[in-house]
């Protein structure tokens, strides 16, 4: 007899979750909650995801819970060209959040097509929310300069100095790198992208003794694309 109410009991608590979860289900759901993670800087907002989603989905608010599918979601999020990644669950208490990672533009092009390019070297496009304060690249504009500029820009975010100092990249041509820096009023010619590291030890040494000799400011062009020398154009 007890073990036939226990049987009992138990069918009765699984019929009362099921019948729950059904009419949870059913019930219609908020809005997307967008959190963004990492940057600071958003050129992206939740107002212009939710436009997005509404654009391609109607409006969630109105749709039964069962409706929403997490994946249909996490793509439309993922199709706007300023996210990297996104990531759509709902939580215990069945708030829908999305966690979005932003791409992340290391450098600026302006020529005749306007655009970043992202710490993958890929083409992102302008945001209307906010302006990237990173350096802009001008002159000859093709996709192997570009690759070549990608490569200058990922040396330069990775060097404090350089991150903060360097403001532009002109391409005088393939293999020919100018760098504009934020004080001083010389530029720097890389020549070609080949010996990065070699390059930017050679100009750190000159740019410290140059410092110390107060003689920053008597210089055109810091040459750095011969072998093993620095060679200087005085103004």
């Amino acid at each position: 007899m007890a073990y036939i109410k226990i049987v009992v009991l138990l069918l009765l608590v699984i019929g009362l979750y099921g019948f729950a979860s059904v009419r949870n289900a059913k019930r219609p759901m908020g809005n997307i909650a967008i959190k963004f993670v990492g940057e600071e800087n958003l050129y992206l907002t939740e107002e212009a995801v939710n436009k997005l989603l509404i654009q391609k989905l109607g409006a969630l608010e109105n749709r039964a819970k069962d409706a929403v599918v997490l994946d249909s979601i996490e793509k439309i999020v993922q199709s706007s060209p300023m996210v990297k990644t996104a990531q759509v669950y709902r939580t215990v208490d069945g708030k829908l959040i999305s966690k979005i990672i932003q791409r992340k533009p290391i450098g600026r092009i302006e020529g005749n097509s306007r655009f970043y390019l992202d710490s993958e070297g890929k083409r992102m496009p302008l945001s209307r929310y906010h302006s990237a304060r990173v350096p802009i690249i001008t002159g000859k504009i093709t996709e192997k300069t570009l690759e070549d500029a990608y490569v200058i820009l990922e040396y330069i975010s990775q060097d404090d100095f350089l991150r903060k100092n360097v403001i532009g990249i002109h391409i005088k041509d393939e293999d020919a790198y100018l760098l504009k820096l934020r004080v001083e009023e010389f530029v720097v010619n890389l020549g070609s992208v080949e010996n990065l590291d070699e390059k930017f030890k050679k100009f750190m040494a000159f740019y410290v003794k140059a410092a110390k000799d107060n003689s920053l400011d008597t210089y055109a062009e810091v040459s750095l694309k011969f072998d093993n020398q620095v060679v200087c154009t005085k103004i």
